[in-house]
């Protein structure tokens, strides 16, 4: 998830965009079409008093016909159609007052002013996408048809609502295309971590990315260098070393007093281990790619790690299932496990090392007091607990960067005076 922060990050911002869009266009809507039908209710008051009129002076039906054709009204007067009408429309809006009449009355006491308060109800009804109009009175109703209104259209909010959604989508995808640069930028940079050195950032452009990624590749190009530079600085230093170490041998031998030659002998033994093992640091370091990993039972390694340290087999003691396999660099994990059975024999107390599997990790248990310092000071070079061992203090460094280039570590753990040194 992690990886995709910025993508996500993207979509969420869409997503709340999109969504409070279409609530806003939402309650527009709503708002815009009860305004719609607030508006054209208003025509109630010209129908109602209309229908006041006829009530109050009772004139017949032609004539209200009439008055209401004036206004572009019909009045419905086939009776199924009223009840299929008011039984199936949609009411949109209705209204109940009162409607008072004034008439003059004459009586034994002379003329008067009597007053006639009616309850009324009028309903804007919608049908087959007409208006109607339904008014009801204590002792009549009518039904009136108004010609020139339609119901709400929402074809123009809708019409606004897709035209925004287009463009926010539409921006979405072109940011979407910037961060297409950055999405292949970060497989180079974890293609360069694995190791492949030749991969090249060069972006065409002038954008932010195409700077970072212009800036990787000279960045790039001088690591590369560098590191051309130190390979090869190590390895004429290390082949010039080993003609005078060879030659100095040679010379040893031709030496009469026996003293001397044992001494000197010891001593270009020593340079010559000790080239042997900046070697092997040099070529782990250098380790480009897991090309030349193979997949090999962890037994035959172990055996061929025994006959590199050509120590007695007594000495050691193998647990490992002969199905147990890994994926390694023959050489180097051999060497690692060799460095473990050598460490292991010096420093124990019983002179001997059992190797297990435990937890399905590799594990290399000895007798003997627990380390001194954390296993950190250890598998730093040239460090160790007893200088007069005859150790460089390169092992468990060497151990550690080989782990690295197999993507591992070494751990240690102390357990009822056992020294536990494990390849996780």
């Amino acid at each position: 998830m992690r990886q995709h922060a910025v993508l996500i990050t993207v979509l969420f911002a869409l997503t709340v965009t999109i969504v409070s869009v279409s609530v806003v266009f939402w309650e527009f809507f709503l708002l815009n079409k009860q305004h719609y039908i607030d508006q054209i209710f208003a025509k109630h008051a010209t129908i109602t008093q209309i229908f006041r009129q006829h009530q109050q002076k009772q004139h017949p039906q032609i004539m209200l016909e009439a008055n209401l054709a004036v206004y572009n009204f019909v009045l419905e007067k086939d009776s199924e159609a009223i009840k299929t009408i008011l039984k199936n429309a949609k009411v949109l809006k209705k209204k109940d007052f009162q409607s008072v009449n004034s008439s003059l009355t004459f009586s034994q006491g002379g003329f008067f002013t009597k007053k006639t308060v009616t309850d009324l109800s009028v309903s804007m009804l919608e049908f087959n996408k007409k208006i109607y109009f339904y008014i009801k009175a204590p002792f009549s109703s009518v039904l009136i048809l108004d010609e020139e209104l339609k119901p709400y259209r929402y074809w123009s909010v809708a019409y606004s609502y897709m035209t925004i959604l287009l463009i926010i989508s539409f921006s979405f995808i072109l940011i979407l295309q910037r961060l297409r640069p950055l999405i292949r930028l970060r497989k180079k940079i974890a293609l360069y971590g694995d190791g492949n050195m030749n991969i090249s950032f060069k972006t065409k452009g002038h954008d932010e990315i195409a700077l970072i990624s212009n800036e990787l590749e000279a960045t790039r190009e001088k690591i590369n260098v560098i590191l051309e530079s130190r390979t090869l600085f190590l390895r004429n230093l290390m082949h010039e070393l080993k003609t005078p170490i060879a030659k100095g041998t040679i010379a040893t031998q031709m030496l009469e007093s026996q003293k001397q030659k044992d001494r000197f002998s010891s001593i270009f033994g020593r340079l010559e281990s000790l080239v042997n093992e900046f070697a092997l640091i040099e070529e782990v370091t250098s380790l480009g790619d897991r090309t030349d990993f193979k997949e090999y039972r962890l037994i035959d390694i172990i055996d061929g790690a025994v006959d590199m340290a050509m120590i007695d087999r007594n000495s050691i003691t193998i647990d490992v299932g002969a199905s147990y396999k890994i994926n390694a660099n023959y050489r180097l994990y051999t060497t690692a496990i060799k460095n473990m059975i050598d460490n292991g024999i010096k420093y124990s107390t019983d002179s001997h090392v059992k190797i297990l599997i435990k937890n399905s990790e590799l594990c290399f248990e000895s007798k003997g007091d627990c380390i001194a310092h954390p296993l950190q000071y250890y598998i730093e070079p040239f460090t160790k607990d007893n200088p007069a061992k005859n150790s460089f203090g390169l092992g468990l460094y060497l151990v550690d960067s080989i782990l690295k280039a197999h993507r591992q570590v070494l751990a240690h753990e102390y357990e009822n005076g056992t020294n536990r040194f494990i390849f996780a």
